[in-house]
């Protein structure tokens, strides 16, 4: 599976992954419905397990479940959620890339945005255990994703990919906390 390939490959060697997606044709539908479908299910479907079949530990220390609907209610929000969340970062980098002297290409800005979330996708089987949510920081490593694949797909020059970085990484948490209290909101289930 290439979705697969490409994940270790993002994981394992970025700079070479990078040189590789960098000559990639970004189509978005194509990424979505290829990549991003299949890598955000990872924490769609370890968070419907974990928060209704397994539960999630309470500030008191006991173990809540979640109504099974709202379990399913909630998993489908999170999916739907991830492809918007990449989807309004490559915005965001599409748009910001030229304040930090890069060039604006929607193609590559997404493919900035969906590999570097990789790592938290894949970190979203840590939803599955009670107590082992903050293992989630592991998906932190797409910050180093993201600032090693600035200067090679938004053309952000090295000395400036740092500031690059943070600002983008400000906006991802941003939807990330946006996405995930509207779904604790809306469902009561944890978000991711």
């Amino acid at each position: 599976m290439k979705a697969v390939a490409r994940a270790k490959a993002i994981l394992v060697n970025p700079a070479a992954a990078w040189r590789g997606i960098e000559k990639d044709i970004g189509d978005p539908a194509f990424l979505l419905s290829r990549y991003v479908a299949v890598l955000a299910l990872i924490p769609a479907l370890s968070g419907f397990v974990g928060a209704t079949l397994i539960g999630v530990v309470a500030p008191s220390g006991a173990i809540v479940r979640a109504d099974l609907v709202d379990g399913l209610l909630g998993a489908s929000f999170n999916y739907a959620a991830s492809g918007a969340i990449v989807l309004l970062l490559g915005l965001i980098v599409y748009l910001a890339a030229p304040l930090f002297g890069g060039r604006r290409d929607f193609e590559d800005a997404f493919k900035l945005a969906v590999y570097s979330f990789t790592p938290l996708w894949l970190a979203g089987i840590f939803l599955l255990l009670p107590g082992s949510r903050f293992l989630l920081l592991t998906g932190a490593y797409g910050i180093y994703l993201f600032w090693l694949g600035a200067p090679r797909l938004s053309k952000v020059p090295e000395q400036q990919a740092g500031n690059f970085t943070v600002l983008i990484v400000i906006c991802a948490c941003g939807l990330l906390y946006a996405a995930a209290l509207t779904q604790r909101v809306l469902f009561g289930t944890p978000g991711l």
